[in-house]
């Protein structure tokens, strides 16, 4: 079948027609898609604020573009990962989850808090690194391949310490306190919120602009290079230190069963022949490796990361909490502030009735260890964790009695500047 000249022309025109609007479309003004963002992260990326100013000429398109800010505590026990997870927890814009690794551990290595072996090491890391980046997007669903009993209906009363984190406390997730209300025990918690049904956990979550979890399941920072790089997160890092001797003291008072051998060195003056060295050991190395990887400013953690030694948030709460803040880019609101002033100045002697509370003598603390461990355990530890201690700042102590000497401070004024 053959066109005529007058339908060859027509279709002429209409041709140049469409390229000349599609030219001025182009021309008039930049033009970039508006992508929908992902509803479980609501992030852009580094291009966010440029989308955000073009978006808004499209009005069709109502998402918020503020991108959520992924937050990990990486610590190990007894470094006082709980009262800087309470930092968060207290925040109104923060899903804060407490330890959701230890699901995990429990799982994969039973009764193993700290393996040596490469493989359950790998294991674990692997594990770990899909649940956090689930936990980040808000799909919680993904913790009930590691809790036992698996949850009925998605609901669960095995979740651990469900009662440290605020939001898994209050509405949608719990009805029992009113919205207003503040500093909920974790008991109570635990017996007034019933079971825990991830759905609205989940929705709970997708309601707060940002995530933090806290962790002292992942070993070194460097393991977290995946989840850092994953351009579909907004992850920052906040390493936190201790002096290993604090840390050390610390365990042997909480976990008495496990350091058995080490109150029995303390006590005697005689080490067991057969102490197990790597629970000192591994805290030093890990923190050591950690602490390399993030002093050499690797390219893949700029503006990921921070190191904050316990001792300088332990002396200065607000200031250092302010400090950061600044470096999340969040504003600390008036239920962190009101919440270290009311947990900073209590008595050390209420500490050692709940071992895993954060109320506490914050300044006292930092070095309360000097008054509990024994000179030779302080040397040998000294002596094993040397190279740490060094690129940390603690100062080490050459007899009992500088040791004894509270008034003598054995932290350096020294600043980790994130970069």
């Amino acid at each position: 079948m053959q066109c005529s000249w007058k339908a060859v022309i027509l279709l002429a025109l209409a041709s140049i027609a469409i390229q000349y609007t599609a030219i001025r479309t182009f021309t008039a003004k930049p033009f970039q898609m508006c992508p929908i963002p992902n509803p479980l992260n609501c992030g852009l990326g580094q291009d966010a604020e440029a989308f955000e100013h073009v978006c808004d000429e499209y009005p069709y398109f109502n998402y918020n573009f503020s991108r959520k800010t992924h937050i990990l505590i990486l610590a190990t026990t007894r470094s006082g990962s709980s009262f800087v997870g309470q930092l968060f927890n207290q925040h109104s814009d923060v899903f804060y989850l407490f330890e959701p690794l230890y699901h995990v551990q429990t799982t994969l290595i039973p009764r193993l808090a700290h393996s040596r072996n490469a493989a359950d090491r790998r294991v674990m890391l692997g594990a770990s690194r899909d649940l956090l980046r689930s936990l980040y997007n808000c799909d919680l669903y993904f913790l009930e391949s590691y809790i036992k009993p698996v949850p009925s209906n998605h609901t669960t009363d095995k979740l651990f310490r469900r009662g440290a984190s605020r939001a898994l406390c209050s509405p949608p997730a719990c009805d029992a306190f009113s919205p207003g209300e503040t500093n909920i025990e974790e008991g109570d918690c635990v017996r007034k919120c019933a079971s825990l049904n991830l759905t609205l956990a989940a929705d709970g979550c997708r309601e707060n602009r940002h995530v933090a979890i806290k962790t002292v399941r992942v070993p070194e920072v460097g393991d977290l290079r995946a989840l850092v790089e994953d351009p579909r997160l907004n992850l920052k890092v906040i390493q936190l230190v201790r002096d290993p001797r604090g840390i050390l003291s610390s365990r042997i008072e909480t976990f008495r069963d496990t350091y058995r051998l080490w109150r029995i060195w303390r006590a005697t003056g005689r080490k067991p022949y057969n102490l197990d060295l790597t629970q000192l050991t591994t805290v030093c190395d890990d923190f050591l490796s950690s602490v390399s990887t993030g002093m050499s400013r690797p390219l893949w953690l700029k503006g990921r990361y921070m190191l904050v030694r316990y001792e300088d948030l332990a002396l200065n709460p607000l200031q250092k909490t302010k400090e950061i803040y600044d470096f999340l880019g969040l504003s600390m609101d008036k239920n962190v502030v009101d919440w270290i002033q009311n947990n900073t100045r209590g008595s050390n002697e209420l500490l050692a009735k709940h071992k895993y509370g954060t109320v506490r003598d914050s300044a006292a603390n930092a070095e309360s260890w000097r008054l509990k461990l024994s000179y030779d355990i302080v040397d040998y530890t000294q002596t094993v964790c040397q190279h740490i201690l060094q690129e940390l700042g603690y100062k080490t102590v050459r007899s009992l009695e500088e040791l004894k000497n509270m008034s003598l401070s054995l932290i350096e004024d020294k600043t980790f500047v994130p970069f």
